[in-house]
């Protein structure tokens, strides 16, 4: 009978339920927009060039010391950048990271790939926790492992060999 009691006095009605709901989105929210500012609560609201990319031409894996875990994926038309996306097993920092790294990597040439880093991304999203920099690094080193990947494919297999072995040539 005691347990019937309590089950009653602690059950919300469905409008409590709901103001209790919108009350812990709206302190969510306010916290996102502390954190990370008008332009990365935006991005974290509406993340861009997340998924897996099942036609890309490299893709590359970065499993961070703090458990994160962030794979970009590129397409290429010319070697220029034609698609980017990006899927990460980590906190909401990570995956803004993932989405502002492929924002910048978009119609970029190879060499220009190597000109974006953790520095810029952070730049980009504009403000952000200084706990969570490191996310900016992982989203980086990704995406130049992945340019890395496509230019072992690119380049043909005698010519890589003749590199690694130039007395072979």
């Amino acid at each position: 009978m005691i347990c019937n009691q309590l089950e009653q006095t602690m059950a919300l009605s469905e409008e409590e339920f709901e103001a209790f709901v919108a009350e812990l989105q709206e302190k969510s929210f306010a916290e996102a927009r502390a954190v990370y500012g008008k332009k990365g609560f935006q991005r974290w609201r509406n993340p861009r060039f997340n998924g897996v990319m099942e036609d890309a031409d490299s893709s590359a894996c970065i499993k961070g010391s703090c458990g994160d875990v962030i794979e970009i994926f590129l397409k290429f038309h010319q070697h220029r950048v034609e698609k980017v996306s990006y899927r990460t097993s980590g906190c909401g920092s990570s995956a803004l990271c993932g989405s502002f790294t492929a924002e910048l990597a978009i119609g970029k040439r190879l060499e220009e790939i190597m000109t974006i880093t953790p520095a810029l991304v952070l730049q980009e999203i504009g403000r952000f926790p200084a706990a969570d920099k490191h996310c900016a690094t992982l989203a980086v080193m990704a995406l130049h492992k992945a340019l890395n990947e496509y230019l072992r494919k690119i380049v043909p297999d005698e010519r890589l060999q003749a590199l690694k072995n130039p007395a072979a040539g």
